[in-house]
């Protein structure tokens, strides 16, 4: 008697897609089998972050030995199973779904929002109809306020059920129906009820089409206009994964970037809006320093040379730095600290926690910063009262954190690392060394679980401001605290190399998705 033959993979699933062999875990669906060969299988109703619902019928296949074409969305892998995905059959049947969705849907493509990024335009030109066979008037529904951010063009809409499903299951806050039934059938409201949920604007990003638009962005930039970079959300201590988007040098949009371990597919609305003072005019761009009483423009190692001269010659100094800082910029900032033995305080900006029921450990953190935990682990400790310590002949090292600082005491004077110079601080500065925020360079920032994630640079630094990193590293050596490189995954390195925490992370490992601390995943355990 032969013996069986152990699969090749075992507690796995072999099948084909397209010719091409895939191997998957049991209960992955065709959608998501596809994609590990580079297979899209088009669809609209389905999302990775929402519950199977099969009702646009777009991602349709076909499977040998099923009797018809299945829906790819709710289907999941079988062993051996062979599947097609461009036989004619099955892009027969999604172009005639895509002649059902077009019958309606209006020609508003110049002036829609969604220009660029529609999956409905895309699927259109790879497998719709050349020409429209429907010749009737098509239906028109007027513009509905949503609420929030969000309005609904019902015209444009397929009914992909993808907003419905998320304020039911997601953010648990059921807000949106499909009403009527048919040709008639639209998302409605319920009575009284609108979208202000402090997660709902992730309704729009939802939206395969034009039907849900965000009012802020609204007619602002076309899709194809705009530069991306894949960044980290500032606004709080989760650490959500987001594209920063600019036209012209300016900051327009923040979406959420997908990452499993920290935000799936989402955003807050707090986040989101939370962009306009990356673009502030009132910016800190040259470097000045104190001359005959006053503060003057000076050059870049003139200025560096007189913030060491004061710090080097204080009976005390105190560091506080902004828990938003990178990680690369609080490191250099604790050498600082530790070679002239200095005092590290930050403060801290709370409000009220708001999670997102459907997700697990997804929420807005009261902690309205975004590297606290970089901040701690680099020696700052959290103080309401900062400057309490403060007396005559000590030195104040503002770190991006003038909102920070009330009534400075008489003799003591303030050297300035920072994107804007506040006038309360003007006359103690001896120094004021112009550094640019998170979108104009790279970094790392640490989020409440310990997970270290990259930022990348977005756009370009005004005038004269450089990397914070570079100007703390350069005021570091000025003072004789050690000798650090230009470039932040250099930096990094040397954190990584001196500092226990990051020991063995470099910025090739830690890619865009991060990864989280070991020594506070051990502790966490």
């Amino acid at each position: 008697m032969t013996a069986p033959v152990a699969p090749a993979n075992p507690g796995m699933v072999t099948l084909t897609i397209e010719g091409r062999i895939v191997v998957v875990p049991p209960g992955t669906n065709l959608i998501e089998a596809a994609k590990t060969a580079g297979v899209l299988i088009p669809h609209y109703c389905y999302h990775p972050s929402l519950p199977v619902a099969g009702v646009c019928r777009m991602c349709l296949v076909e499977v040998e030995k099923f009797p018809k074409l299945t829906p790819a969305c709710a289907t999941s892998v079988g062993e051996g199973q062979v599947v097609h995905v461009h036989s004619d059959k099955a892009r027969e049947a999604r172009k005639g779904v895509l002649e059902f969705l077009l019958i309606n849907h209006p020609l508003d493509c110049p002036i829609c929002d969604q220009a660029g990024e529609c999956e409905l335009q895309d699927y259109t030109f790879a497998e719709g109809r050349k020409d429209s066979r429907y010749m009737e008037p098509k239906r028109f529904n007027p513009m509905e306020d949503f609420g929030g951010d969000v309005l609904y063009v019902p015209n444009r809409c397929i009914l992909c059920t993808r907003c419905v499903r998320f304020m039911d299951v997601m953010a648990k806050d059921p807000v949106l129906n499909v009403s009527e039934r048919g040709d008639r059938a639209y998302i409605g409201k319920f009575e009284g009820r609108d979208l202000t949920h402090a997660w709902a604007g992730n309704v729009v990003d939802l939206c395969p089409v034009g039907a849900l638009l965000s009012k802020d962005f609204l007619n602002r930039a076309r899709a194809w206009e705009l530069d991306r970079a894949a960044s980290v959300c500032p606004s709080c201590s989760q650490g959500c994964n987001v594209m920063l988007e600019t036209r012209d040098n300016v900051v327009v949009r923040i979406r959420p970037r997908p990452n499993a371990a920290v935000n799936q597919h989402f955003a807050c609305d707090v986040g989101r809006m939370n962009y306009r003072w990356i673009n502030r005019r009132d910016r800190l761009e040259y470097p000045v320093a104190r001359t005959a009483n006053a503060l003057t423009p000076a050059s870049w190692s003139e200025a560096v040379q007189q913030a060491a001269a004061a710090i080097g010659g204080a009976t005390h100094v105190t560091v506080l730095a902004s828990p938003s800082l990178s990680n690369e910029t609080l490191f250099l900032l604790s050498r600082i600290a530790v070679h002239v033995g200095a005092s590290s305080v930050m403060t801290m900006e709370r409000g009220d926690e708001v999670p997102l029921p459907g997700v697990p450990d997804l929420s807005l953190r009261a902690e309205r910063v975004a590297n606290h935990t970089g901040a701690a682990l680099f020696g700052s400790t959290e103080s309401d009262a900062p400057l309490a310590s403060l007396a005559a002949g000590d030195v104040l090292i503002v770190a991006d954190a003038a909102a920070s600082v009330t009534t400075i005491p008489d003799g003591v004077r303030v050297v300035v690392i920072g994107t804007v110079l506040h006038e309360s601080l003007l006359p103690h500065v001896v120094a004021a060394l112009p550094v640019c925020n998170f979108a104009e360079e790279d970094g790392t920032f640490t989020n409440l679980r310990g997970r270290v994630q990259r930022f990348l640079q977005a756009k370009a630094a005004p005038a004269q401001a450089r990397p914070s990193y570079r100007v703390v590293g350069e005021l570091a050596t000025a003072l004789g605290a050690g000798s650090f490189p230009p470039l932040a995954a250099d930096v990094f390195a040397v954190m990584a190399a001196t500092f226990p925490a990051f020991t063995g992370m470099t910025y090739r490992t830690l890619g865009l998705q991060g990864a989280p601390l070991p020594l506070l995943v051990e502790a966490s355990a």
